[in-house]
């Protein structure tokens, strides 16, 4: 019986620009073609029974990019909010937001809350679009939050905090995967991740493809998932130490 697969899924999609330059392509071209991947994922995740999938889809720190890229990108996605939302409900894809989504343009925003009311009924893969986002602004909101409510220090523990991150109900990550051979994270979230159990591929991300992602899954289950206890080893852990 083949194992279930991770509950939670966090991918960094990088590689666009690298992809598109090896083909002596526009950067955008690159980002173009990482759509394809996004779909692609969608799919298999669904059909291996992952419960969220999040996508670092565009940081805090993307704006710097040069003008004409963001604005490219901001039109990229407004589109797409619009154009998937058929193969999202043929999916049966709940679609989530995290993020400053007030720093988006206001189309982006529009067709973003429309896709999220559209597909909120939906059962099956939760998909979580990042977008203007990072770890450590997220936490900084929460405790604005926390402050503007007047909570008391003694009132804010471990188990709660969650609870004024942008979207409780996202569970913590199981395994974060990041493409084109990158080893950071890139605050992506930070909090989330205390946990995760990171891969790494040279992959760039246009090309990854659901190969790739079972790949990873498998390695994810050679892991020991400790949480920072003592686990008794297993006899075939101890075979392969020997």
């Amino acid at each position: 019986m083949a194992a279930s697969a991770p509950a939670h899924i966090a991918i960094i999609m990088d590689g666009n620009g690298r992809w598109a330059r090896k083909r002596a392509m526009p950067r955008f071209m690159g980002h173009r073609a990482g759509v394809e991947s996004v779909r692609k994922m969608l799919k298999a995740c669904s059909e291996l029974g992952v419960r969220f999938l999040t996508l670092y889809t565009f940081s805090t720190e993307n704006w710097q990019r040069p003008r004409r890229e963001v604005n490219q990108l901001m039109d990229l996605l407004a589109g797409l909010l619009r154009k998937e939302e058929p193969n999202l409900q043929g999916e049966n894809i709940r679609v989530r937001a995290i993020g400053r989504i007030a720093d988006l343009p206001r189309k982006a925003q529009d067709n973003l809350a429309w896709l999220i009311e559209r597909t909120a009924k939906n059962t099956g893969l939760t998909l979580v679009v990042c977008l203007s986002y990072g770890g450590r602004s997220e936490i900084v909101d929460a405790v604005r939050r926390l402050l503007r409510e007047a909570r008391r220090p003694e009132d804010i523990t471990e188990q709660n905090f969650g609870r004024w991150l942008y979207d409780p109900e996202v569970p913590d990550v199981d395994l974060l995967i990041r493409t084109a051979g990158e080893q950071r994270i890139s605050n992506f979230l930070l909090w989330q991740s205390a946990y995760a159990e990171f891969y790494s591929t040279d992959t760039l991300w246009p090309d990854f493809r659901k190969k790739h992602l079972q790949a990873a899954i498998d390695d994810y289950h050679k892991r020991v998932r400790k949480f920072g206890k003592v686990v008794e080893e297993t006899a075939d852990e101890r075979k392969q130490e020997k």
